[in-house]
């Protein structure tokens, strides 16, 4: 049985996964459903967090909007998910970034590699 689901998942993966690691700032291309139309919408943030491994990898992005914080988690081999982009790398010293939650302003900004 635990063969069989894994030959599922194996061939749901996306072959071209961007390596970006928690704190690089990305823009994630989302498919966005409109009636009987389909778009791509950008969202641009910083990486919070990364977990899961396979075909349930995930990843959080947080990026300010009209001066409020926006948090969105998306799947890694979604079909929604067009394609990752790395605008900056980070360096950080933590696996998850929720700290920046609660900064505002230069103090949430993340040092470039």
């Amino acid at each position: 049985m635990n063969d069989i689901i894994r030959e599922i998942e194996a061939e749901q993966l996306k072959e071209n996964v961007p390596q970006f690691n928690v704190g690089d700032t990305v823009k994630v291309y989302g498919k966005i459903k409109e009636g009987s139309r389909e778009r791509i919408q950008i969202f641009e943030g910083t990486v919070l967090k990364k977990q899961g491994g396979g075909n349930r990898a995930t990843f959080t992005i947080r990026k300010t909007s009209n001066g409020i914080g926006v948090e969105k988690t998306w799947p890694l081999h979604s079909p929604n998910v067009e394609k990752v982009e790395v605008v900056r790398r980070g360096k950080v010293r933590r696996a998850k970034l929720f700290y920046l939650r609660d900064r505002v302003g230069k103090r949430a900004k993340v040092k470039e590699k």
